[in-house]
């Protein structure tokens, strides 16, 4: 049997869960105060995934830097391929909160987007 100790991260007060399995199966989820600790816990252990923040290079913009991310949590073994794939992008301003930047990110179905709108730097600055 092994045994898996979690914090739960679905509300703020943090409960410390611990996971009991065999065979890849889940017999038993312990230290959770609602529901959701145990749906936590079930996804963390079964199927973990993750939401992706990084920035990209803005050219022609007022700033230098995009803050983007993932729209969907993708599997948490997709996250290095998502990051190459991120890696090599670089937008023209102007950009706005919620545009698609890369559809499809490492082929997990869920496209990265903009956190923040980027205007278009004045050429006669």
């Amino acid at each position: 049997m092994e045994i898996k100790n979690l914090t739960c991260i679905t509300c703020p007060l943090g409960c410390s869960l611990t996971v009991r399995q065999e065979n890849g199966q889940i017999l038993d989820i312990s230290g959770n105060t609602c529901p959701r600790g145990a749906d936590y816990a079930r996804q963390e252990i079964l199927s973990p995934s993750r939401t992706v923040t990084t920035t990209i290079e803005v050219k022609n913009g007022t700033e230098r830097m995009l803050p983007v991310k993932t729209a969907h949590e993708i599997p948490k073994d997709k996250i290095m391929d998502c990051m190459k794939c991120i890696k090599k992008i670089r937008v023209q301003a102007p950009v706005h909160i919620g545009d698609i930047i890369l559809e499809n990110a490492a082929g997990t179905g869920t496209a990265v987007i903009a956190s923040k709108t980027v205007q278009k730097a004045d050429s006669d600055l």
